[in-house]
């Protein structure tokens, strides 16, 4: 597939292991339910790139690695320049000078996710400096204009079995979300700022669609979701294809989140239903 490859800039950001935050000791889940557990930030040492998302008992709980650059400006170039499958460096602490890829990007709090085995996980400390070599953001696929690319690192892109055919991409998913299901972030005028959400509220539905079936990771297709240039543009025939980047929230309107990396406002996407549509069957 012709790329504008070698012109997308490569670039440093840089942020640190985030503290975990909480807004109130209680939250509410759908029935009024109030409980009281875990979400953003921190190391997470028993969630992972490929596991469910609906694993664990917390509320948008963030896999692998939590970062953010505190210099909130800063921060905006960290989370819009990093890309999935970027190389992360980590330069302080017990793990200097090991390597992780970043595997998500979180609106609202506004963090990148990154993946880093659990041998490195165990030696990483809050505030933790990592570095990303940001790559993807203005990447063109040259033969189809109505395509619009985000937050994908070119070398990643180009290992995913993309098939061509009839001026159309037949991309390979682990499942299809319907529209109507897209909730939290959807409005968002910047769609490299982070996620939105799925929203899994009605679990039966959920149930019925395969979405329970969802891991970090996955690739995800959204039916009737123009996100060229701001998030859950509903646009009848519009495909959106994503990566299943946190997991399963209790609250209103919310459920795993999506990072956009492809979108078109007419049907020049074609998703095909693959199990084993994920991130780390490409990534080193």
């Amino acid at each position: 597939m012709k790329t504008n490859r070698d012109r997308v800039v490569k670039i440093s950001v840089s942020g640190e292991v985030a503290h975990p935050i909480t807004r109130a000791p209680f939250r509410l889940a759908i029935d009024g339910t109030p409980w009281l557990f875990p979400g953003t930030g921190g190391i997470t040492y028993n969630f992972t790139l490929g596991d469910s998302a609906y694993k664990m008992a917390g509320d948008h709980v963030e896999p692998d690695v939590s970062t953010k650059n505190p210099n909130d400006s800063m921060n905006a170039a960290y989370v819009k320049y990093s890309c999935i499958g970027n190389e992360a460096v980590v330069l302080t602490g017990k793990a200097k000078d090991a390597t992780g890829y970043v595997i998500g990007k979180h609106g609202g709090i506004n963090h990148v996710l990154i993946h880093f085995n659990q041998e490195v996980k165990e030696s990483l400390a809050i505030g933790d400096k990592i570095q990303v070599k940001g790559w993807g953001n203005g990447l063109v696929l040259e033969d189809y204009p109505e395509v619009r690319a985000y937050n994908i690192d070119p070398a990643l892109f180009e290992k995913i079995s993309i098939e061509e055919k009839d001026g159309k991409l037949f991309f390979p998913v682990k499942a299809v979300v319907p529209g109507y299901l897209m909730g939290s972030g959807a409005g968002s005028g910047n769609p490299a700022g982070g996620d939105y959400d799925i929203i899994t509220n009605d679990k039966a539905l959920i149930g019925k669609l395969g979405l329970n079936k969802l891991c970090i990771g996955d690739f995800v297709a959204i039916e009737n979701h123009n996100d060229s240039f701001g998030l859950g543009g509903y646009v009848e025939g519009a495909v959106t294809i994503g990566v299943v980047v946190h997991g399963d929230c209790i609250i209103t309107g919310h459920g795993p989140g999506v990072t956009v990396i492809l979108t078109s406002r007419k049907d020049f996407i074609i998703p095909i239903i693959n199990e084993k549509a994920n991130i780390s069957n490409y990534l080193k």
